[in-house]
């Protein structure tokens, strides 16, 4: 079974579990991890994604997996996730939805001298990302991810005495 066909069975498959319980598809990847291959199902929910949520998915599509047309597929892990705080963006769709966010982009060759940069996502028309005024093609960026600074965050406890 082609890689493509793959995604769209289970995209089909994991609609009415994911509609039951209020969330979104966020992608669905088919990998090699090592030795491995890994079918992931990303899902989102603006209220947060927990383990109930990921576990209701798994267990319904598990089973459909096992069906006959899929005995083809080499060996694999499936495995059901929230998109994340710095989810990967690699849609148009996605890109559309992090307009006006902070992403970070990686390069496949240094960019001005950098392999990465971080900034606000101005604008996005197919071909090219335009972030923090400049403007970047689609075809020197490895990969685009929504960006969180975690140095910003400051550690809660008692104030210096």
């Amino acid at each position: 079974m082609q890689t493509k066909t793959l995604l769209q069975k289970v995209r089909q498959m994991c609609a009415a579990p994911i509609q039951e319980r209020g969330l979104s598809l966020w992608d669905v990847t088919f990998e090699k991890e090592g030795p491995r291959y890994l079918l992931s199902i990303i899902v989102d929910k603006e209220s947060g994604v927990d383990i109930e949520d990921c576990e209701y998915v798994s267990r319904a599509v598990d089973p459909q997996l096992d069906e006959p047309e899929f005995d083809s597929l080499p060996s694999y892990v499936l495995c059901v996730s929230s998109a994340g705080l710095e989810r990967t963006l690699r849609t148009p769709e996605h890109l559309e939805w992090a307009l006006g966010r902070r992403v970070e982009l990686t390069f496949y060759r240094p960019h001005d001298g950098a392999k990465s940069k971080a900034g606000v996502l101005d604008a996005y028309d197919g071909e090219t990302l335009t972030v923090d005024g400049v403007v970047y093609s689609r075809r020197e960026i490895s990969s685009c991810r929504e960006y969180f600074d975690f140095t910003s965050i400051r550690p809660q406890g008692r104030a210096a005495e």
